[in-house]
């Protein structure tokens, strides 16, 4: 059954041969004599249009014998079904599409009833499609996301193949919290209805509850220790970036934030670079660099998707992204941005002043209000950064910086690495971490030790700016947030 996809046809000429087109039926419009059938394959957004006339010689029962297939098939059809159609390329003469197929065989590959499928030709909201996750990609909306996701993927690994960047699969389970929030999904094959029957039996022998912690004996779980799914993959890509150079990783990470918000998920795909031999500057050059790159090959090779997202998602989006890869990148220090922010304190939620953590209000405002374009504030206070960013020689920031964006907020974070391994195990045990999982971390720095930098990239929240989409659960195919483990 080897066909042509839809998006390739489209651009072909109307040179008379025979192709044959298979998809899902978007609308079917029958009249007395003639036939009009929109199919889409996912291919491209928009559909081509199949046409049968009963009025034509070509189509006589006595001249051609798939006539009476053709008609039985055409009962059969309603929106969503799936068809294989052949026939001949030729001119169309509707507005808007240079070529239409004029059929010589139809069949109906799956048929859908009309009083079940959930999908028919009329407005849908946003959280009926989410509760049809399994047959949302189906629309034209969702056919655009992930087309513009699938894009976007090979964007990212193009960039930083062209730059010499090597690709590392860092670890789901992990013993580590990279972030130090401990909202981690916890992984073990230890029985939890066993460890309440103990902590039942404890309780009446006058365990304290203080003591309770000693029922759980990790050195019967799987991995011998406490393990979680990952929400970072930094760490361990330090451990490359230290050995081949320049790595990036590109894949999921989980977080147990229970937050249930269009702007959270409890698993989502994460870029992140390192780089040996990059200071914080350095960090800060590639990552516009890389950002103006996304969203340029968003503009240049996704058009028709982008001008639906322009049209019907968020008006005023096409512009957005321009401005951004067409505007040099702001850099400005936290103090200085502060020093900015409090003039205006009567306009914030949430007022701001030297040591606390911007809120999104601000950062907009920074990039909207202040400076009219992207913005990087970098050298944060150390109280509320990582344990690895590097301390600046003031004693109170650390070289950290966040990527601000027009209409969103931050994009991106990152920082140059501490390397010096006295100043970061003094980190360490300032903030009470256990080493017992942090000790290859520090041999880093113990061995060949080099300034490195790096970044992260949420890569739903770069597709939520890009799309217009206003969930973040909508740039996903299968989200997961609280309570949503599933369809």
């Amino acid at each position: 059954m080897k066909t042509q996809l839809i998006k390739d046809i489209l651009t072909s000429a109307p040179d008379g041969r025979t192709v044959t087109v298979c998809g899902w039926v978007r609308t079917m419009r029958d009249s007395k004599n003639l036939v009009f059938i929109q199919v889409n394959d996912g291919s491209c957004f928009a559909s081509i249009q199949l046409t049968y006339d009963r009025t034509s010689p070509e189509n006589n029962a006595e001249v051609n014998s798939n006539i009476k297939s053709i008609e039985e098939s055409l009962k059969k059809i309603s929106t969503g079904a799936s068809v294989k159609a052949t026939g001949v390329l030729v001119e169309s003469p509707a507005k808007g599409q240079a070529v239409e197929v004029t059929l010589k065989t139809l069949e109906v590959l799956g048929e859908c009833p009309t009083d079940s499928y959930p999908l028919q030709k009329k407005a849908t909201s946003m959280e009926f499609l989410r509760e049809n996750a399994h047959l949302r990609a189906r629309t034209n909306t969702f056919g655009a996301v992930f087309r513009m996701r699938s894009q976007l993927a090979f964007a990212l690994h193009t960039f930083f193949q062209e730059r010499g960047f090597v690709y590392v699969h860092t670890p789901e389970i992990t013993c580590s919290d990279a972030e130090g929030a401990g909202e981690m999904f916890q992984v073990t094959t230890l029985s939890m209805e066993k460890i309440a029957e103990l902590a039942v039996k404890a309780g009446q022998g006058g365990m304290k509850i203080e003591d309770a912690h000693k029922i759980v004996d990790y050195s019967k779980d799987f991995f011998g220790k406490k393990a979680n799914l990952t929400v970072s993959g930094q760490l361990e890509a330090e451990t490359m970036a230290t050995a081949l150079g320049r790595v990036y990783t590109f894949g999921p990470t989980f977080r147990a934030e229970n937050s249930n918000t269009p702007r959270h998920l409890s698993e989502f795909w994460m870029c992140e670079p390192e780089m040996a031999f990059f200071d914080l500057f350095d960090d800060m050059d590639l990552e516009e660099e890389f950002l103006k790159y996304l969203l340029n090959w968003a503009l240049t090779k996704c058009p028709e998707d982008m001008k639906f997202f322009d049209q019907r998602i968020q008006k005023g989006v096409i512009a957005q992204l321009e401005h951004v890869v067409n505007s040099p990148f702001q850099r400005v220090t936290y103090t200085d941005a502060v020093k900015e922010l409090v003039k205006f304190n009567d306009k914030f939620e949430f007022p701001i002043e030297w040591g606390k953590e911007l809120q999104t209000e601000h950062e907009r405002f920074l990039t909207e209000q202040v400076y009219k374009s992207p913005v990087m504030v970098y050298n944060y206070p150390k109280e509320f950064k990582a344990f690895y960013m590097k301390q600046n020689d003031d004693g109170k920031t650390v070289r950290a910086v966040d990527v601000l964006f027009p209409g969103l907020g931050e994009i991106t974070g990152g920082s140059e690495r501490e390397e010096n391994y006295d100043k970061l195990l003094k980190v360490c045990q300032e903030r009470g971490m256990d080493m017992t999982n942090y000790q290859w971390y520090l041999d880093l720095r113990k061995f060949g030790s080099v300034p490195h930098s790096g970044f992260g990239l949420g890569f739903a929240r770069l597709l939520r700016y890009i799309t217009g989409m206003a969930n973040i659960r909508d740039v996903i195919p299968f989200p997961r947030a609280p309570k949503l483990a599933d369809f």
